[in-house]
């Protein structure tokens, strides 16, 4: 399971950008979804990479799913050359997006957000029409099953009081 309560609020205080996505966000949103990890859209630019690698280093991240031996350097260079790293750390799973299918780069990604207060921290959070078009560019079953519940919260959102 992922410790949010101490991940969010470390990246935040380590001035990482980055706008959370999936299960967590419909979570912020009033979603039962239950996840098992955090799912970030982070700015590319080098500075930001290197605030992502120093917030998550003493978390020891690793490549989820690689082999047992591959050689993996976590650093700037790393997430420079790559885009998505989906990640094992000491404080859970995280999964670390360059672009979000439906939305595109980070900028669109920020575009998308609100601010919610997390885990005492303010943070970016994609918002419900931004959550539903990235789950229905995704097309994976998983994020369809969720489709109807993010609808509903969307169409609760909208009603007057």
């Amino acid at each position: 399971m992922i410790d949010l309560e101490t991940l969010i609020p470390r990246l935040v205080n380590d001035g990482v950008e980055f706008v959370i996505i999936g299960g967590v966000a419909a979570t912020a949103h009033g979603s039962a979804y239950i996840t098992e990890d955090l799912d970030i859209c982070y700015a590319r630019n080098a500075p930001n990479l290197e605030r992502v690698v120093a917030s998550l280093a003493p978390f020891h991240p690793r490549l989820r799913g690689a082999p047992a031996g591959l050689p993996f350097l976590w650093d700037a260079k790393t997430l420079q050359q790559g885009l998505n790293f989906t990640l094992r750390t000491d404080l859970g799973d995280v999964d670390l997006l360059g672009e979000v299918a439906g939305l595109g780069a980070f900028e669109q990604v920020r575009a998308a957000a609100v601010r919610a207060t997390l885990f005492g921290v303010e943070c970016a959070v994609l918002s419900l029409d931004g959550l539903i078009a990235a789950k229905r560019a995704a097309g994976r079953t998983k994020d369809q099953l969720i489709l109807p519940e993010l609808e509903a919260l969307r169409e609760a959102q909208r009603k007057p009081d």
